[in-house]
């Protein structure tokens, strides 16, 4: 019986896993990584496009009219084409981009990279946000008329009642003209009693004056009815604001009661009785007729046509006083109320983007997020190239790898047989021959064909 093999005939097996040999590169390991990933790559994009498309549908069906049918068609084939477009997009730069080393192809590449992102936020982010936010945006659009309609009928009530102001000078003025006449019939201002000349003047002033003063006190009345009603035109726009409904059908009745609430503004406007002041006071003083005396001797004809005098200063003064006062309210600008105007939720997202920055961020994600995985395969492949890809392990190669790798081999060998001598022919492709292997001389080994002997 031959000898057993010595313990030491084991160590090679025992080397080659040791813990030196089972270290793996970096670079392979990225490698294998890249390997792994592809698809999941791919299927993220294929989703982020997805999800683009779908938003993208969201946002344009609203931009579109016609029949339900050609614009579900229609809206269905943008976001599709959308779709295509963006995946395509990214996968061509997951697929070329890490690879174009030069800084001028890599510069052409990162050029291509932000045109293409431009033009995936044209035609998808923008209407992304409107599907996220155009709702929203719509809504914004109508808390801000509100505001600005409730300022138009607080300024056109404010012009309207600033002529109630001048009622208590009005009612001052006809309550002295009254009192005069009274006091002339005892004969206070020409010194002989009775209703004559001087009191039917006094009298005249007073009931213009009263009148006056009934036609601003009953244009108030009216100012404040229409206030009222303003007032319920836009308790019923603020409810419109807040409801939940669809936005369309809200903003449509938003439109009918706006034109409504213009409507009781401009009333307004032409309610205020500061032109007919101004009327009234430039008449008191620009008509004012002073009568002839009716008094019996020439002394008291003297003192009527005195009185009459003072009387005339006197209405001028107060015609001066309330015509001065109608011009300052004249003055104020006139309330030129907005006409609201109906929006679209992509129109109202792009004006109010500011608003909703957060939406916006969002919608561009989306279509933008593969940017972040081009980049991450660029720095890879960038790192795999510094480092220098090892070659492959015996366990790690394929069955074509291995014999791609022995016919290379064997070309090599032939090729610096050539060269050493030219005289050998060179042949290619040719099974190796099979040689015996020659007796082992090692002393611890003993043939297959002796142990049979030996047996």
């Amino acid at each position: 019986m031959p000898e057993a093999a010595p313990p030491a005939a084991s160590s090679p097996s025992l080397s080659s896993s040791s813990p030196a040999s089972s270290l793996v590169p970096a670079s392979l390991l990225l490698s294998r990584g890249v390997v792994r990933l592809e698809v999941m790559l791919k299927l993220t994009t294929a989703i982020l496009a997805l999800a683009a498309g779908v938003y993208t549908y969201l946002g344009v069906r609203d931009l579109l009219n016609g029949s339900a049918t050609t614009v579900f068609f229609a809206a269905l084939i943008y976001s599709v084409a959308v779709s295509v477009g963006i995946y395509a997009f990214w996968v061509f730069l997951m697929q070329f981009m890490p690879h174009v080393v030069d800084r001028a192809g890599r510069w052409l590449m990162f050029g291509c990279m932000l045109l293409g992102s431009l033009m995936i936020v044209a035609m998808s982010s923008w209407l992304n946000a409107s599907a996220l936010a155009g709702a929203a945006a719509i809504r914004q659009h109508l808390a801000i008329t509100v505001q600005d309609y409730t300022r138009d009928l607080d300024a056109a009530n404010t012009n309207a009642i600033a002529a109630q102001g001048l009622l208590p000078d009005i009612q001052i003025a006809a309550s002295r003209f009254a009192k005069l006449a009274e006091a002339e019939r005892t004969g206070s201002l020409t010194g002989t009693s009775g209703s004559g000349t001087v009191v039917q003047l006094m009298t005249q002033m007073s009931s213009q004056l009263d009148s006056l003063g009934k036609e601003v006190e009953a244009s108030g009345k009216r100012v404040s009815t229409l206030f009222e009603e303003g007032g319920k035109h836009l308790a019923k726009m603020r409810e419109l604001v807040s409801d939940r409904g669809p936005i369309g059908e809200r903003s449509d009745g938003f439109a009918t009661e706006s034109l409504a609430l213009m409507g009781v503004i401009a009333n307004l406007q032409q309610t205020s009785v500061a032109p007919a002041v101004k009327r009234a006071a430039t008449s008191l003083s620009s008509s004012f007729i002073a009568p002839a005396a009716s008094g019996r001797s020439l002394d008291l004809a003297d003192r009527q046509t005195a009185v009459v005098g003072k009387v005339e200063g006197a209405v001028a003064v107060q015609a001066t006083s309330l015509a001065a006062a109608a011009d300052a309210i004249l003055d104020r600008p006139k309330i030129e109320p907005a006409r609201f105007q109906a929006m679209s939720p992509a129109e109202a997202v792009l004006r109010y983007a500011g608003d909703f920055i957060p939406s916006w961020a969002g919608a561009i994600s989306i279509d933008l997020m593969p940017a972040v995985l081009v980049l991450i395969l660029c720095v890879v492949h960038s790192a795999i190239r510094r480092e220098g890809l090892p070659a492959s392990h015996a366990s790690t190669m394929t069955a074509a790898e291995l014999m791609a790798a022995l016919r290379m081999a064997r070309e090599v060998e032939q090729a610096s047989r050539a060269a050493a001598d030219p005289a050998t022919p060179i042949v290619t492709d040719q099974p190796a021959p099979f040689v015996e292997p020659a007796a082992a001389t090692d002393e611890n080994v003993t043939a297959l064909a002796s142990a049979r002997h030996v047996k």
